[in-house]
């Protein structure tokens, strides 16, 4: 079984903190003023925590698949 990070959008409030810590795994949307996944898997697991843990709202998670 493997983890994927995920974003709840709808929860977002567009701080860009992912971005900032890993621009390879996170984007954003300017038009909605949401961030947004671009590498599901594969990218660095210790950033993604990072991430996790800075995110001020939450709404960055890890499924499994």
């Amino acid at each position: 079984m493997s983890k994927k990070v995920y974003i709840e959008t709808e929860d977002c409030i567009g701080c860009e903190n992912c971005v900032e810590l890993c621009p390879e795994i996170f984007g954003f949307d300017a038009q909605d003023s949401v961030a947004f996944v671009i590498m599901e898997e594969g990218g660095s697991e210790e950033c993604i925590e990072e991430a996790i843990e800075d995110c001020p709202v939450e709404c960055i998670l890890w499924k499994d698949e």
